[in-house]
Parts: structure tokens; sequence; C-alpha cells
């Protein structure tokens, strides 16, 4: 399976990079990719072809800086209670219309990046997720033509301060703290997995310990289902992301409740898209 992420070398720029055959080759200024670039789009949903192969040179994945495989998404978009069983373990009924609501791009970060506890609460939790990657602008989908509009799928995060998520009926304040969300390290091309990314093993697991295991075929709304609810309302874009809500086994649910805390690890791990890593460190003063 090729997957394609952006990297920055040591001493360099950030750079689109390929995993070929357990690899992983830099495209150096092949593919444009800086923040505001599309190049990435055809080199995502079209089939790799040897004449750029030709032209990669191999990178160190441990001396590379990984970056978001999208540098700064237009929007993003968030499905709550997308599986029954998380909506149980709140004490909720899974909703008759999906719980969306919207992150900022100044809440995330990369691969291998820390993960950030302000010093306003200690009630940092994690939420495994898989992320849809919009490949073309997009309006008025039909659950017929709605996968045409994705470009890749990758890991995520929905890192959540569940103490200020509750102070307002609107979920948006406790999901927005800065670096609190992950995105990556993998933008795995839509026509590597299967439709929607459906029957995918997707699992956290902090410290090594596994805290969510559940399959992107138990999520209640579709990827092609969440694209027509949102593209009646709004035109999707190049780099929009969607994140597709999380399964059970939460930390807020748990008891004693578990919360994430500096010198921790946690992994988000989706069967054929990878595995996104952060350690979790306090807000420097």
């Amino acid at each position: 399976m090729t997957k394609f992420a952006r990297v920055t070398p040591a001493g360099g720029k950030p750079q689109w990079a390929v995993e070929h055959n357990g690899e992983l080759r830099g495209l150096g200024d092949h593919i444009p990719a800086g923040t505001h670039d599309t190049a990435w789009v055809d080199l995502i949903t079209q089939p790799l072809n040897d004449t750029l192969l030709s032209k990669t040179t191999p990178l160190d994945r441990n001396a590379v800086r990984w970056e978001m495989p999208v540098a700064r998404p237009g929007k993003i978009i968030c499905l709550g209670l997308n599986y029954a069983a998380h909506a149980a373990e709140g004490g909720n009924a899974a909703p008759e219309y999906p719980s969306f609501f919207f992150r900022g791009a100044t809440s995330l970060i990369a691969h291998n990046a820390p993960l950030i506890r302000p010093p306003v609460s200690d009630k940092l939790d994690f939420e495994a997720e898989l992320a849809v990657v919009i490949g073309r602008k997009a309006h008025r989908l039909t659950e017929a033509n709605a996968l045409d509009a994705v470009a890749g799928y990758a890991c995520f995060n929905d890192g959540t301060l569940r103490d200020y998520q509750r102070k307002t009926s609107q979920w948006t304040i406790g999901k927005n703290f800065d670096g609190t969300g992950a995105l990556g390290p993998w933008l795995v091309p839509a026509s590597a997995l299967p439709p929607g990314a459906h029957g995918l093993k997707i699992e956290s697991r902090l410290n090594g310990e596994v805290m969510q295991s559940d399959n992107t075929a138990h999520m209640i709304v579709t990827v092609a289902q969440a694209l027509v609810l949102l593209s009646e309302v709004l035109t999707l874009e190049p780099g929009d992301v969607i994140a597709m809500g999380t399964p059970s086994g939460v930390g807020y649910a748990r008891k004693p409740p578990v919360w994430m805390k500096p010198g921790d690890r946690i992994e988000i791990d989706i069967e054929g898209v990878g595995v996104l890593s952060n350690p979790i460190q306090d807000e420097e003063a």
C-alpha cells in the first residue's frame, strides 16, 4: 500500500514523501508542499508513476519532523456521538441528526509533536477517529457520488478538555485549546482502502494499554452520509478535514476517569491508515 506524508528533513523545508516498498522517499521540490498548495490532490488521487518515483530520495523516518498531511485545513468538521456505544457510555442516545462541531487549525499538531495540557485543566481526554480529507470542491453531493470528493484518509485524535466541553451546551470551547488534537502522519489514498474506509479496526492506546477498540463499520453515520449532510449546507473544499467520531472507551467514561498527563504517550491506530503517536506535556509558562 502506498502512503503519503508531509515531512521536514533536518535543515530542510517541508516536502511530500511517499512510503514505497517499506522505504520513506522524499519528493523534494517536485510536488509543492506549502500551506496553500493543492498539487498534493493529484499526487494522492492518481497512480504513483515510475517517473516520479525515480526523482525521489531516501529519507530516514527517524530523522525527519513529521508535519500534518494537510498544512492548514480550511475547515475541520467533527462528528460527535457517531458510535452508539460511545453515546451510551456518556448517557446519551444516538442523535437523529449528527452532532457536528468545528475545530480550528491552531488546535491541531502533527505526529510525534507533543499534545499540550493547558494550565487551566487536567481533564485532557483522547478520542481515536478516522479523518476524511477532501480532494475537490463539492456542494450538494449525493450518496452515489459523495465518495468521489474524498482524496484520502488519516488518523485523528480529537483531544478534549472535558470540563470545558461541559461549560456550555456547545462543545466547541472544550475542543479548541491550542495543540490538543492531532492529525497524521499518513494520508492514505481513498483508492487504497475499502469504500468509505468501511470495516477498519480503530484503536487508541495510552502508554501501550488499549483504551478504545472498535471498527469503522459501527459508525452510525457513514462517510458518504456525512458528506451528503455537510454539502447540503456548505461547500467542501480541497484540504477540508472531516473527523468521523470516536468509539467507546474514552477516559472520562472510565471508573475512575483516565486523563492524559505529562509523560504519557497516546497512539491512534487505524487498520490500513497507520499509527498517530504523540507525547503529552504541560503548556510552557
